[in-house]
């Protein structure tokens, strides 16, 4: 027998709070979305389970919840890196640079789009405008506004973002 202890991972369930707020819901006109915005502020993305509580709960066929999840690229099937990279991939973004700092993050962090660095801590994802298009190019790290990023400036805010 091993000594060595396993992380014990956090059970994803519903919440009194979720439940409560589903039950609210339920009966109103666009619930489905207003629903999963929900789960994914709670979780940070849309687990497997939780997507079929959730359907048990509304009362709709789990296809609908995935059509829903899958058709608007806000909601996320996979759980995010701690720190969330969003590159703005918007006209402005893109005509200013928007690919050079995509592809200098992913040989920075070694990853590439909508993945997850394999220790967890990053993930990285193009987003289409941020409505920061005279700060072009622009990505957010964590909520936080970068503007007028450019390539060379992207080791030095990485390794910030490390140190917290």
């Amino acid at each position: 027998m091993s000594s060595e202890t396993t992380p014990v991972e956090k059970v994803e369930t519903l919440t009194p709070e979720l439940i409560e707020f589903i039950a609210e819901w339920k009966t109103k006109p666009g619930n489905l979305i207003m629903v999963l915005h929900r789960v994914q502020q709670e979780f940070g993305y849309i687990p497997r389970k939780i997507a079929f509580e959730v359907a048990d709960r509304l009362d709709v066929p789990l296809a609908k919840i995935y059509g829903v999840m899958t058709f608007y690229n806000f909601f996320k099937l996979k759980k995010p890196g701690r720190n969330q990279i969003q590159v703005c991939m918007g006209t402005a973004c893109y005509l200013k640079g928007g690919e050079d700092i995509i592809a200098e993050i992913e040989g920075i962090l070694g990853v590439g789009l909508n993945t997850v660095t394999p220790d967890g801590e990053f993930s990285v994802e193009a987003v289409r405008c941020i409505g920061c298009c005279g700060l072009a190019p622009v990505m957010v790290i964590n909520g936080k506004v970068y503007g007028k990023v450019q390539p060379q400036d992207l080791h030095a805010i990485i390794a910030d973002i490390k140190k917290v």
